[in-house]
């Protein structure tokens, strides 16, 4: 696997850093009344989606998550129409009407976040099937939680991936927790990427919190996938700052256990090693960092400016 260059390197900082801010400006203006619906956050898991997005090309796919913004920025999402469209309004992507789980970007390979828990993985396997039938050496990863590993829907893609050496790659995000209920509570495994072995498919534990760990796993995994070597699961162990939705009280948790893994941020420790390395300084972080944040301000003021779908436009690209 070649080592990624520097821009490469910076690219993931930047995504990691812009997946932080735009989460943190949804946070404030959930609470302040200013977002419809509910918002699933991605805080402290930004390491996983950049690292498994890096290792892939503008023209592979992802299925997502009701958790999928991270997915969609790492993938190449527009922040303005994603702030749009998460604050209803009529620039958005889905003209104000999906929200935050319904964010879609055919042109790059993002087939769509999904409220359904598990619902990514036949939708994954689908669109894989088209990529072995084309032979256009494309891919697709499939990002899912630690619950949606228990529902047969994702079972089944597996083994069907399996079957048919189907190029997916299975990206699990285990934060630990299914709403309220943690992993040990709902399997008797630790690992869940222990599973791959009854599909007779690579399984890999990494640290999800370690952005080059991902990106060098997801590679290894992309490249058998190319290869027509089928499927790969691929466990990444990560923790969610904030409750699984907004407004949850957390209250199945402690406070110690956040502490603990806030202290393992995967930005501060990227951004150590780029520094340690001297692959950048910290004045080179700091333009990235300083450049990101007038980009999210730039979405939350398109958004802010923008109208809301009117009544004329109601039954518009709505489908049953």
């Amino acid at each position: 696997m070649k080592h990624p260059d520097k821009k490469v390197l910076l690219d993931m900082f930047s995504t990691m850093t812009k997946i932080r801010l735009f989460e943190g400006e949804l946070q404030k203006f959930f609470a302040a009344g200013k977002i419809p619906g509910f918002v699933h956050l991605y805080l402290g898991e930004e390491a996983t989606a950049t690292g498994a997005c890096a290792a892939l090309k503008k023209t592979d796919m992802i299925t997502s998550t009701h958790r999928g913004h991270g997915h969609c920025l790492a993938k190449g999402g527009d922040l303005k129409l994603m702030m749009a469209e998460i604050y209803g309004r009529s620039t958005g992507y889905c003209k104000g009407k999906g929200g935050s789980m319904h964010i879609a970007d055919f042109n790059i390979g993002i087939l769509g976040a999904n409220g359904i828990v598990g619902g990514g993985g036949p939708l994954a396997v689908g669109a894989a099937l088209s990529c072995q039938y084309k032979d256009n050496k494309g891919v697709c990863a499939c990002f899912f939680g630690d619950g949606a590993s228990n529902q047969g829907t994702t079972q089944e893609s597996l083994n069907m991936a399996s079957a048919w050496k189907l190029p997916v790659i299975f990206i699990n995000e285990n934060n630990g927790y299914g709403i309220s209920c943690p992993q040990s509570k709902s399997m008797a495994i630790t690992d869940i990427a222990d599973r791959a072995a009854a599909y007779d498919m690579p399984g890999v534990v990494v640290d999800g919190n370690d952005v080059l760990a991902v990106y060098e796993a997801v590679s290894v995994a992309v490249e058998r996938a190319r290869k027509g070597q089928g499927p790969s699961l691929i466990e990444c162990k990560t923790y969610r700052w904030r409750g699984h939705f907004e407004g949850d009280a957390c209250v199945y948790r402690s406070e110690k256990e956040l502490e603990e893994w806030k202290a393992k941020d995967p930005i501060p420790r990227f951004a150590q090693k780029l520094v340690e390395t001297k692959t950048a300084t910290q004045a080179e972080l700091d333009a990235v960092t300083a450049q990101v944040r007038a980009d999210v301000d730039a979405a939350v003021k398109f958004a802010e400016e923008s109208p809301f779908p009117t009544t004329a436009d109601l039954l518009d690209d709505v489908y049953a």
